[in-house]
This record gives C-alpha cells, structure tokens and sequence, in this order.
C-alpha cells in the first residue's frame, strides 16, 4: 500500500505516519520533527552529564557547576537562545503551509461537528459547489488549500502523513496546505479534544489520479436519486422525518444538521470512521447508532421494522 487507511493495520509499524511523509507540506513537518528530537536529546546528554558531574565529580567542578555564572548561562541565557533559534527556524519552514489561496487552486472547506465532518469544495469565490461528509478527495500531485472552521467546539485537523494539524475554531477560519504526492487513501483523525466520541472522530483523504478526480467531482455534482424514480427505503426516510436534518439531492429532503447524504453510498466508511459502509452496518446505524458511538447526536430508530430498515439501508446504499 502506499498509505494508510483509517485502520489499525495501516498505521502500525515503523515509521509513524506523523513521521512517514507523503507529501511536500508535511517534509518540512518531519524534517523540524527530527530537529526538535535531537535539540531534545542533546539537551538530555547536557543535563545528564551535569547531574553526574554534581553527583560524582571533583569538588573543585560541582562549586563551579553551582555558581552564579554557570546558572544564569545554562538557566536562562542557554534556554532563551535555544528556544527562540527553534522558534525562528519552525516559523520559517513552515510558512508557506498557510498562505492565502492562489489562483486556481483547489479549495476545500472542512468544518468540524460533533463529532464528523462535514466537507464543501468550493469554486474560486469561495461557493460551496459539492458537499460530502467525513472524507475528502484530492487530485495526486496538485496543492489542496483547505479551510478549517468548526460548527461548535475546538476541534483539530490532522492527517499526518500530509501535515501537521491545525485547531478548528469556532468563528475563525484558518487555512492549511495539504498534497499528496501519489494515489492511496491517507488516515486522519480529530487531534484535539472535543468530547464524549472524540476519538471515534476520523476521516480519510482521499488522493486520485487528477482525470478521476475530475470524473469523481462531476458525478458527486449529480443528483444520485432523481425524484422520478420512487423507492420503498425513500418513503420510510420521509416517514421516519431524516429528511429534517439530511440532504438528498433530488429529492425533497433538504435538512442541514446532519451530513448530507446525496451519495452517501459510495463512501468507504460510516460513523466518521469507525464502520465500513455497506447495507448491514447502515441498518445497524440507522437502527441504534447510541451503540455504536455513544454520544453521537444522531437519535436511535427501535420503531423501525426490520424490514424498513432493510428498504431504507438498500436505498442509502444505492445513492453513488
């Protein structure tokens, strides 16, 4: 594979995705990683090497080492130095990550919900063109600049094998630059805490080839269920109310609480992550998601029958 998936398996062993980059904005991530890692070691040996000389070294090297000079030096002056070389070096090699989008740039909106995420791709001025939920499509080889806002709490943005992660703050938009390098599918996860299901919050990002990501973005751009072509699973949605907070495109059902599902079944996942979609675990989801992620702001459905769970599950699954 040439990266990981949102499951255990893909981001086992060495390295760590944080420090396995797969693209040009997270080289300079993994290169300040390095830096920090052997200032931190260097700085351990100093300090190890000034425990052993106040411990076992000659008298005439521990009155020295507990003098006036050396701790104004090693205490304040070393540290002052040290620490803000690290700061100057980091701002610098990692400025070009949040720039301002340029011309003809890809823009991606994410913003962070308790506890999914909602996506937008956007046109040049900013317009919401697509919407989709819990993972994003790129073109290999292509800047994505990505704009992050959160609906409700501080959530954080972080894929690591293409950047390092950037806090989603409620009324402030901040902008980071994403790219990947080759096709694959890059695991991402919500890096700061935003309660109860915090850490069933995930993502994936999805890198094509540039032509299929075209094709991609102009079918998502398309209706996947005409209001013409009736389905038993469309009436028990409409029955059960999910319309209120969901959006299928064409049809009637425009609600905006909860992630649109215009083409929800051509999604890899369900639940921000933590199921692969298909028509059982929708069921399964639609019928009491409270137990599968607990604290999630969708209600549980006991009312349904097992076989309108069955007709809505199969026509979920068949928007793509």
């Amino acid at each position: 594979m040439s990266a990981e998936t949102a499951s255990p398996e893909g981001i086992a062993g060495w390295p760590p995705p944080a420090l396995d980059p797969a693209g040009p904005f997270a080289g300079p991530l993994n290169t300040l990683a390095w830096v920090l890692f052997a200032m931190a070691g260097a700085v351990l040996l100093i300090v190890l090497i000034a425990l052993g000389v106040a411990l076992f070294g000659p008298r005439r090297w521990r009155q020295r080492l507990g003098g006036e000079k050396l701790i104004w030096i090693g205490g304040l002056a070393f540290p002052v130095v040290v620490l803000s070389a690290l700061l100057v070096y980091g701002l610098g090699l990692t400025s070009q990550l949040t720039q301002e989008p340029e011309p003809g740039e890809l823009r991606v909106r994410v913003t962070g919900e308790m506890w999914w995420w909602r996506v937008a791709y956007l046109d040049a001025d900013g317009v919401e063109l697509v919407q989709d939920a819990n993972e994003v499509h790129i073109p290999a080889g292509q800047p994505v600049v990505f704009e992050l806002d959160s609906a409700d709490v501080i959530h954080s943005f972080w894929v690591p094998r293409l950047g390092g992660k950037v806090d989603m703050i409620p009324g402030r938009r901040n902008l980071m630059r994403l790219q990947a390098d080759a096709p694959g599918v890059y695991g991402g996860q919500c890096a700061e805490y935003c309660g109860g299901p915090h850490a069933l919050m995930g993502l994936v990002v999805v890198a094509h080839e540039p032509a299929a990501f075209e094709a991609w973005r102009a079918k998502q751009a398309a209706p996947a269920a005409p209001a013409s072509l009736p389905h038993p699973g469309a009436a028990v949605f409409d029955r059960a109310g999910c319309g209120a907070c969901h959006t299928v495109a064409g049809t009637a059902f425009n609600g905006l609480a909860g992630p649109d599902l215009s083409h929800v079944g051509s999604r890899r996942t369900l639940g921000a992550g933590i199921l692969p979609n298909n028509q059982g675990t929708l069921a399964g989801w639609i019928s009491d998601s409270q137990a599968i992620k607990p604290g999630n702001r969708m209600p549980a459905y006991p009312v349904l029958t097992g076989q309108e769970l069955r007709d809505v599950s199969a026509w979920l699954e068949s928007l793509k």
